[in-house]
């Protein structure tokens, strides 16, 4: 799988032609190794994310534990940065929030791995470099996201960028990912049952927080138009499509957006507030895919990110009115299409 990953990261190489890959390392436009710098606080984490990169071919620039990255002075990060913070303590909140800033200002690309535990707080800190995060990911995914982070370099960083490269860049990221999946096929995966902690219906009160009490802010739900539909019903249709895993394979159903959606809809009408690691949890997909379906729904203007005032270490996620009133808009359609019906 390394082979087809370096072979993915050789495309940025400038001396390559008609789309031949070099034989060194990875290289930035102008010819120089790509440098990579690793911080984690387990030492068997950092040196296994370490031995990948240089497997890779990537030239390791520094490493070290995250409280490393409150040191005082200038620091030379390289192209890439690679942290893992499974907790989301104080010290781990002000370094990630820290790193963030200076990638957004220098260009670099921020890979991020974290736990369930530490999600909220990792998302909250990472809001200016538009960092890739990862939750609880295999040695396999962390591969696959090097791949994907040094192709978004090399579309920022290269001057041409040929239609052939373009399209063996996709190839080859496409073999690694499928390469990803079927090592993670061998590894036992937890049961989708209806008392599996991959519940598709959001966790209780308790653990999405406490009751928006704010009414003005509530009363801005489609004052004109079609209202959202009774959270009871958008309930029954995601215990309905949870049914589909009891019969087909889960990759089938493979993109959260519409079960982020339906959650998000019924939190609204409920007024309640929905925390990212909740509405990963009640997407019922893979936290590290359900966090790049939240991304690509914020980017569209559906989501937005509300952090909590009393946890700055918390964020919430919630629809948009563009949103709201297309789902309201979605469920009269198709009630008045049910009523025509009968």
């Amino acid at each position: 799988m390394i082979a087809n990953v370096q072979a993915v990261y050789h495309l940025s190489d400038p001396t390559a032609q008609d789309g031949a890959l070099s034989e060194g390392g990875p290289v930035d436009s102008a010819g120089f190794a790509i440098a990579v710098s690793v911080f984690a606080d387990r030492p068997s984490t950092r040196g296994e994310i370490r031995d990948d990169a240089m497997g890779a071919g990537f030239r390791l620039n520094q490493e070290g534990p995250l409280v490393s990255l409150l040191k005082s002075g200038p620091q030379a990060l390289g192209d890439i940065v690679l942290v893992d913070c499974p907790t989301g303590d104080a010290a781990t909140l002000a370094a990630l929030a820290r790193l963030d800033t200076r990638i957004a200002r220098s260009g670099a690309r921020l890979i991020v791995s974290t736990t369930l535990v530490g999600l909220d707080a990792a998302f909250v800190a990472l809001g200016e470099s538009d960092a890739q995060i990862l939750v609880d990911p295999t040695r396999a995914e962390r591969i696959v996201a090097l791949g994907q982070t040094l192709a978004g370099l090399a579309g920022a960083r290269v001057r041409e960028f040929s239609d052939q490269d373009r399209t063996a860049l996709l190839r080859l990221t496409e073999q690694v990912a499928q390469l990803a999946r079927q090592l993670g096929a061998f590894v036992p995966q937890p049961s989708r049952s209806d008392s599996s902690a991959f519940a598709f219906e959001s966790p209780n009160q308790s653990f999405n927080g406490a009751p928006v009490d704010d009414d003005a802010v509530l009363s801005r739900l489609h004052q004109a138009g079609p209202a959202l539909p009774d959270p009871r019903l958008v309930r029954q249709i995601i215990r309905q499509r949870q049914l589909r895993g009891r019969f087909f394979e889960g990759d089938l159903f493979a993109d959260p957006a519409w079960d982020l959606l339906l959650d998000l809809t019924a939190a609204r009408t409920e007024h309640q507030r929905v925390s990212v690691t909740s509405l990963c949890i009640a997407s019922g997909a893979a936290p590290t895919t359900a966090l790049r379906g939240i991304t690509q729904l914020i980017e569209a203007g559906l989501l937005e990110r509300v952090q909590d005032d009393t946890d700055k270490r918390r964020a919430f996620i919630t629809m948009t009115n563009k949103a709201a009133d297309a789902m309201a808009g979605y469920f009269a359609e198709i009630g008045s299409g049910a009523a025509k019906a009968v």
